[in-house]
């Protein structure tokens, strides 16, 4: 089975770790009831309340734009190398399998874990 997690870049920006594809992860989750009935998985951080856990291996991530348009992605930078302040990752977001980089960051990142 498979889950999206979306991680808000602003929270990420503060104190997110660096994602990589098939990289396995423990996050901590909280529930969101869209107006449609929909739930979507967001990371927790700081004091939301942890509901659930996406455990498993990264297969998929995505940076969504403010338009609402994503983009396949080869890595979420830490939230230092977004904000700058990491001498060893420049933060770039890159296309998978071509290094392209991507101008921005986008609002949202999508996490799909293989639990």
């Amino acid at each position: 089975m498979k889950v999206v997690v979306e991680i808000d870049v602003g929270e990420h920006q503060c104190c997110g770790d660096a994602i990589e594809l098939s990289q396995l992860v423990d996050l901590p989750c909280t529930r969101w009831q869209d107006s449609d009935g929909r739930i979507r998985l967001l990371e927790a951080f700081h004091e939301t309340p942890v509901e659930t856990r996406a455990r498993g291996r990264v297969t998929d991530l995505a940076a969504v734009f403010d338009d609402g348009s994503s983009l396949p992605i080869a890595r979420v930078p830490g939230g230092a190398a977004l904000r700058g302040f990491d001498e060893h990752d420049d933060g770039h977001l890159e296309v998978p399998w071509t290094g392209e980089l991507i101008a921005g960051v986008g609002r949202a990142f999508l996490v799909t874990v293989k639990l």
